[in-house]
């Protein structure tokens, strides 16, 4: 299913995990939409997310997240 994001841009509803995430992802995390502006490498497989609003986030290697992804278009 495709949903239409703000400005008229299609997201798609995907599963992430620290392998999958990208810069721009959605993530609905206590009822709050927060897009990932950056990413970091930890051991093991983890990544740390770095929000726009300048909040931090670690997830294990295993770690699945619902999340929108913005679709280009080509």
């Amino acid at each position: 299913m495709r949903v239409h994001a703000a400005g008229g841009a299609l997201a798609s509803p995907i599963k992430v995990t620290a392998a999958t995430v990208q810069r721009g992802d959605i993530i609905q995390l206590g009822g709050q939409a927060c897009r990932v502006s950056d990413l970091v490498q930890l051991s093991h497989g983890a990544k740390q997310l770095v929000f726009e609003s300048g909040e931090l986030l670690a997830i294990h290697g295993r770690t699945r997240l619902d999340a929108l992804r913005l679709l280009r278009r080509r």
